[in-house]
C-alpha cells in the first residue's frame, strides 16, 4: 500500500496512466456492460432461443479473444498501438447503441459480434501499455486498480438499464441512452493519448525477462481456457433468470450490477494479495468461482444472487489475476502478441464452454452445472504445473 500512497502524493506517471485508462474503461464498461445486461432478454423478445443466445454470446467472446492475436501481432509489427486502440474502442462502443435499431435477432447477434470484435482489437494494446507500469506498481496491483475502475463502470451500466426499465422504458430506449457514455469514453481516450503518447517510457526495471514463449506461458494458457469454459455468459444466465421468472425483469440488470460491484472489491483484494502471496490466491479464486453455477441455475432470488457474487469473483480472476500471471511471462518485444495469443486460447475455451452450456441447458440443467464446475476445477492442476516451470509467474 506504501507504493500507492507514494504514487498519489508524488503524482506518479505510472499510476496516473493506470488511473487515466481506468477512467476510459469505466465509461466503456458503462456502455457495453449496460448493453450486455439486457442483450439476453432483448434477443429473446426477437425470437431467439436459449441455445441461440448462448452460442451468440460464446461466438462473440471467441471473436473477442481470438482476434486479439491479430491485433497484438499488428501492434507489435507496426508500433501503431494508439491507432489500433482508437479503432477498437470505436467499433466496440458504437455497436451497443446501434442495438436500438435491430429489427431481428440476427441483426442483434451481428451487432454483439461487432462489439466483441472491437473489444478484441483494443484489448492487447491496452494490456501491453499497462504492463509498463507493473515494475513500479506491482503486477497484481496495477491491473487490479485498472480493473476496479473498469468494474465500477460495469456496475453503473446495468443500473442505468434497470432504471430505464423501472421507469417503463423499453430495451431500445436503454441502448439509445448508452450513446452518452460512448462519447465520454472516446473523449477520455483522447486525453490519455495526449498525456501519454509513449507509455513504454513509464517502465521502471525489467518486467518482461522471458526471451520467448516459455512452457509456463503455454500451460497458463491451457489453464485459462479451462477456466473460461466454465464461466457461463451473463446472456445465458439472464435468459434463465427471465424465462424461469426467478428474478423480475428490472432486477436482472441489478443482479449484474451487484455482481460486478462485488468484483470491484474482489479485484483490489486479489490483486494486492497476488503481489504478496502469488499462485495460492489464483487457486482460491478459482475454487470460489466454480461454485456459482448450482446457486444461479437452481436457486431462488436470494440464492441466485449469492451465486452471482461468486460469478463476480470469476470475472475478477479473469480481469486481474490472469493478466498479472501473463505479465510475469511476457516475451521480450512481443507484449501485444503475448496478450493477444493468451486470450485467443482463452477465447477457444469460452466458445467451447458456451456452446456446451447452451446445448446442455435445453436438455439438462444438472448436466450444465456439472460441466461448469468440472472444467473450471480442471484449470487448477494446469496453473500449479505452470508455476513450477522455470521462470514462471505466480511467486510473490
Amino acid at each position: 500500500m506504501v507504493r500507492l500512497h507514494r504514487g498519489w502524493h508524488s503524482a506518479s506517471p505510472a499510476l496516473a496512466f493506470v488511473l487515466t485508462m481506468g477512467v476510459v474503461n469505466l465509461f466503456g464498461d458503462i456502455t457495453y456492460e449496460g448493453g450486455a445486461s439486457i442483450n439476453g432478454p432483448f434477443m429473446g423478445t426477437l425470437g431467439a432461443s436459449a441455445a441461440i443466445i448462448s452460442v451468440t454470446a460464446g461466438a462473440g467472446e471467441f471473436l473477442g479473444y481470438a482476434l486479439r492475436l491479430v491485433a497484438g501481432y499488428a501492434a507489435d509489427r507496426s508500433g501503431r498501438y494508439w491507432v489500433i486502440t482508437f479503432v477498437g474502442y470505436t467499433i466496440n462502443l458504437l455497436a451497443v447503441p446501434a442495438m436500438a435499431l435491430a429489427g431481428s435477432w440476427q441483426v442483434a447477434a451481428a451487432l454483439i459480434l461487432a462489439e466483441r470484435t472491437g473489444r478484441a482489437l483494443r484489448k492487447p494494446t491496452v494490456e501491453a501499455m499497462l504492463s509498463y507500469t507493473t515494475g513500479e506498481l506491482g503486477k497484481g496491483w496495477a491491473y487490479a486498480v485498472n480493473t476496479a475502475l473498469d468494474e465500477i463502470g460495469a456496475t453503473i451500466g446495468p443500473l442505468i438499464m434497470a432504471l430505464v426499465l423501472f421507469l417503463k422504458g423499453d430495451y431500445r430506449t436503454g441502448y439509445a441512452v448508452l450513446l452518452i457514455s460512448v462519447v465520454l469514453t472516446l473523449a477520455s481516450l483522447v486525453v490519455a493519448r495526449i498525456r501519454f503518447p509513449l507509455p513504454s517510457r513509464l517502465e521502471q526495471g525489467r518486467t518482461a525477462a522471458a526471451k520467448g514463449f516459455t512452457p509456463s506461458y503455454w500451460i497458463y494458457m491451457l489453464g485459462g481456457a479451462c477456466f473460461a469454459a466454465g464461466l457461463t455468459s451473463f446472456e445465458l444466465i439472464s435468459y434463465h433468470l427471465s424465462a424461469t421468472r426467478t428474478v423480475p425483469a428490472h432486477w436482472i440488470p441489478v443482479f449484474l450490477a451487484i455482481s460486478t460491484g462485488f468484483g470491484v472489491v474482489a479485484s483490489l483484494v486479489v490483486g494486492k494479495l497476488y503481489d504478496r502471496l502469488g499462485l495460492p490466491v489464483l487457486l482460491v479464486a478459482v475454487l470460489l468461482s466454480s461454485g456459482f453455477s448450482p446457486l444461479v441455475f437452481l436457486g431462488g432470488f436470494s440464492v441466485a444472487l449469492v451465486g452471482m457474487l461468486l460469478w463476480g469473483i470469476g470475472y475478477a480472476t479473469q480481469d486481474t489475476l490472469l493478466k498479472a500471471v501473463v505479465a510475469g511471462v511476457l516475451p521480450e518485444g512481443q507484449r501485444n502478441l503475448a496478450f493477444g495469443l493468451f486470450y485467443a486460447g482463452y477465447g477457444v475455451g469460452w466458445l467451447v464452454g458456451s456452446i456446451a452450456a447452451g446445448l446442455l441447458y435445453e436438455r439438462s440443467i444438472a448436466a450444465l452445472i456439472v460441466f461448469a464446475i468440472v472444467v473450471q476445477l480442471a484449470s487448477l492442476p494446469a496453473f500449479v504445473m505452470a508455476q513450477r516451470q522455470p521462470g514462471a509467474a505466480g511467486k510473490p
